[in-house]
Formats: C-alpha cells, structure tokens, sequence
C-alpha cells in the first residue's frame, strides 16, 4: 500500500484514485451532479433562464411564455400552407416551442439556428422532452449559415429576430436567397406611432441612419440593450448595438426583393416594447435572389 506523502501517493490523490484525509463527509455530493430521480424537470433545473413555459399536460416548470401555442406562428402556418415534406429553416428558435409547432406540421426538415449558447441547449432539452422528429439545432451565426450554405428551404421563419440585427438589410437579403417564402414577426420603427418623446424611443442611441440601396433610402434606428444581456434570460442579439428599420421601408425592401404577397397580421403600434407586427411574404415566381446591379 502506497505510503501517505509519497510520491506516489500524491499521484493517486491527484487523479482521483485514492482519497485524501480531509475528505467530504460520506452522504454528500459535488455540485455538478443530480441525486434525485432521473426526470424532464431535471433537465430544464440544470439551465438557467427559461422564457418558456411547456404544456400544461406535462406538469413541468419552466418559464412563463406559452410559445408552444404562439397564435404568430398558427398564423404563418396557415399563410404558408402544408408544410408536410417541406424544407423550413427557422432562425433564432429561443428554446424551441416554435419549433414543436412547426415539427407537428410534418415536415422533411427544419434546420433551426441559434446563437445563444444557453438557448441552444435549451433547445436540445426541449427537443428531449417534446421529442421532435425533424429539427435539427445548430449553434452559431445564422448569417454566416444563410451566406456560406447552399440550401434552399421552402420556408424560412424568423420571430422576434430581425429587430436584433446589427445589419438587418443585409440580414434580409441573406434570407431572399434561400427562399421564396418569409415570415417575420419584428419590431419596428415609426414616428407616427413611436413619435419623439415617446419612453419606448429610450434604448434608441445617436441619430437615424440612411442605407441607399437597390434604389431605396432605408431608415434604421440604432439601439442598445442598456446591460439587459447581464440576465441569463436574455434572448436579443450579439451585440449591444442593433438597429430597427423603418416600417415603410421594411415592406419596400421587401418588394424590392421580389416578395411580391405581403400579408400584414397582428400590427400593434402601440405595443409595449415598441411597434411591432406579423409580416409573411412570398414570391409569386421564384426568382432567386436580387443584385444591386440588377
């Protein structure tokens, strides 16, 4: 038996194999370890932060949001129409109850794309739990995923997303050209409904800018976050400063960009974080994506 102080002695002590006097008292456990039964609610207790809260039926905690019944989304379903053996890349899926609706509708695939460290895993416990049959979850950058991939998907859906862009125009023109279908569920800007002075224009930093492009002149506001990232619930964009384009502007681009059926649902002007509404726009004929020459 190793003498205790040797050399090797010490050894086993480092890696684990033998213990030393000071030990933990029997009975206890380290941190990073679950004693209880193995359950769901195991799962979603190991990460902080949940904005979601799970069906009912299931009798688990979480947040409180019920996205799993997100009345935008049934909404985009039914403007997109079947969606069984379709391709849908959804950008920014939060902690998946998006995705659970899109995956009832039977699809080939969604390629769902996170940024969020702590909402990706979200995510992969909610798959665990909802158990879906067609996401696949992916952390990392959805504009680098939208320029630096080939596919083309029947369907891209982007709720609560475009608002977080530092360069949403760059960000829809990625979208134009991976699909002929778009929903947008996104915060706005508009002086009639937000007028100076109004206290939603207070993360609102420095002057509007103007973007000429593809003939437009393109409104965005610049923003802060004011440190709400420091919440582990914090679900907005990578970085502090991101912009919100012009309401008019919004839907020019768009048309701009070949979207030819613009359908408007749920515009709340005066919604509390600021105006914002549903937008789903398709091509009537695909037509690929648009060139600044062109």
């Amino acid at each position: 038996m190793p003498v205790a102080g040797s050399p090797f002695s010490n050894w086993l002590e480092r890696i684990g194999w033998a213990r030393k006097k000071s030990a933990e008292p029997l009975g206890e456990h380290l941190d990073e370890y679950v004693t209880s039964y193995p359950s769901h609610q195991n799962a979603i207790n190991a990460l902080p932060g949940w904005n979601q809260a799970f069906p009912d039926d299931l009798g688990l905690e979480a947040g409180r949001v019920h996205l799993h019944h997100d009345p935008r989304i049934l909404w985009a379903i039914e403007q997109i129409g079947p969606l069984a053996g379709k391709r849908v890349l959804e950008i920014g899926p939060l902690e998946a109850g998006h995705t659970w609706l899109l995956d009832q509708q039977g699809p080939a695939l969604i390629d769902a794309v996170e940024a969020n460290k702590l909402c990706y895993l979200r995510c992969l416990v909610t798959k665990e739990i909802l158990q879906m049959k067609s996401a696949r979850f992916h952390l990392g950058d959805s504009q680098l995923w939208l320029e630096q991939r080939p596919d083309r998907y029947d369907f891209v859906i982007a709720s609560g997303v475009l608002y977080h862009m530092q360069d949403p125009i760059r960000f829809l023109e990625a979208v134009a050209a991976r699909t002929d279908a778009i929903f947008l569920w996104t915060h706005y800007a508009d002086d009639a409904a937000m007028p100076p002075g109004d206290p939603r224009r207070g993360a609102f930093v420095g002057e509007p800018e103007v973007r000429h492009h593809l003939g437009l002149a393109i409104h965005l506001h610049p923003r802060s976050y004011l440190g709400a990232w420091k919440d582990k619930a914090f679900c907005g964009g990578m970085h502090d400063l991101h912009r919100w384009i012009d309401r008019t502007d919004l839907l020019a681009f768009l048309g701009r960009l070949g979207f030819d059926d613009l359908r408007i649902w749920n515009d709340e002007p005066q919604h509390a974080f600021g105006p914002a509404f549903c937008v789903f726009a398709r091509r009537s004929q695909a037509q690929g994506p648009v060139s600044e020459a062109g």
